[in-house]
């Protein structure tokens, strides 16, 4: 699958295609039904498929101090859009300058980059000071030659909305099972393994260090992981997220320790599915007593792991 920026033309064979449009951010139920349409659209008519996307989220624009709230980064993002089956990924080159067209220009952009077709869904807004909805997409599209469809909410067995924020919300309370279901798929933080201080191979648990970057930061504690790996190979584990508060000075990590795997994964870029939340981090009084919780932690992410299905 092409990925595509703003600022580039639009190659040839990608013109006149269907695109859905949104920021799709975790790519959730909600996103997956958005995208899903515009492609049965683009296939039925016998055009390309695009899923659009904002880089940076029109938030880290905005207000640039807003704690980090990243559920995927766009290589995930293109991963799972190919996976959906779309030919290209667009990213808007998110700027004071696209921020600042009004509605009317915007959907000129669209046309002029070869655009036919938009789905979005119901909630989304585009243009300066967000003054487009999707009449106005409709209206301005139907004078220009783009139509424009908008897909209903999904919502969860329950009857509630599945969202972003909704996610956001189980992460930070711990319930990774929630964030999974609404994800359909676990919540993964990507990042290449650092170096770090080495003491959990002096202890008997080494660990695969990932900086957290721009993610999210989910509840701190321990938890149930799956490991993917750019060679295919899916390893069960353990993992600290938070800042180890038995050592000092508190450094925010995530740490997984793989079961029964000793092969070196410096300078790799792994992903880190948080599987099920085992318990927030604590201070122990020394090596024994630490060795003796992580130990406990193993022995019940192995339970928890043997009986969760895989998911990608």
């Amino acid at each position: 699958m092409e990925r595509l920026h703003s600022s580039d033309p639009i190659p040839a064979h990608l013109r006149g295609c269907i695109m859905a449009l949104g920021n799709f951010d975790g790519f959730h139920a909600g996103h997956q039904a958005v995208a899903g349409r515009a492609i049965d659209c683009a296939r039925a008519q016998g055009r390309p498929a695009i899923i659009a996307t904002f880089d940076p989220h029109p938030m880290r624009l905005f207000r640039p101090d807003t704690p980090w709230f990243r559920l995927t980064t766009l290589d995930q993002r293109e991963r799972l859009f190919a996976r959906a089956g779309a030919d290209a990924m667009l990213v808007f080159d998110f700027t004071r300058n696209l921020a600042s067209l009004d509605p009317e220009a915007f959907v000129r952009l669209l046309v002029d980059w070869g655009v036919a077709g938009v789905v979005t869904g119901q909630d989304f807004t585009f243009g300066k000071d967000r003054a487009g909805s999707i009449e106005t997409l409709a209206r301005l599209g139907a004078t220009m030659g783009l139509s424009a469809e908008a897909v209903a909410p999904v919502t969860d067995a329950g009857g509630d909305i599945i969202s972003s924020t909704r996610i956001r919300g189980a992460l930070t309370s711990g319930d990774c099972e929630t964030a999974t279901r609404l994800l359909t798929r676990p919540f993964a933080i990507e990042g290449v393994v650092q170096h770090g201080d080495k003491l959990g191979r002096t202890i008997g648990f080494p660990t695969a260090n990932v900086d957290l970057g721009h993610f999210l930061r989910p509840a701190y504690g321990i938890y149930a992981v799956r490991g993917l790996l750019p060679d295919g190979r899916v390893l069960d584990g353990a993992a600290n997220l938070g800042i180890r508060p038995t050592f000092d000075p508190p450094k925010e990590l995530l740490e997984p320790h793989f079961f029964d795997f000793a092969e070196s994964l410096y300078n790799q870029r792994i992903e880190v599915q948080l599987i099920h939340y085992l318990r927030s981090e604590a201070k122990f009084d020394g090596l024994d007593a630490l060795m003796a919780a992580i130990a406990k932690d193993c022995d019940d992410a192995r339970q928890i792991l043997a009986g969760t299905p895989h998911l990608a």
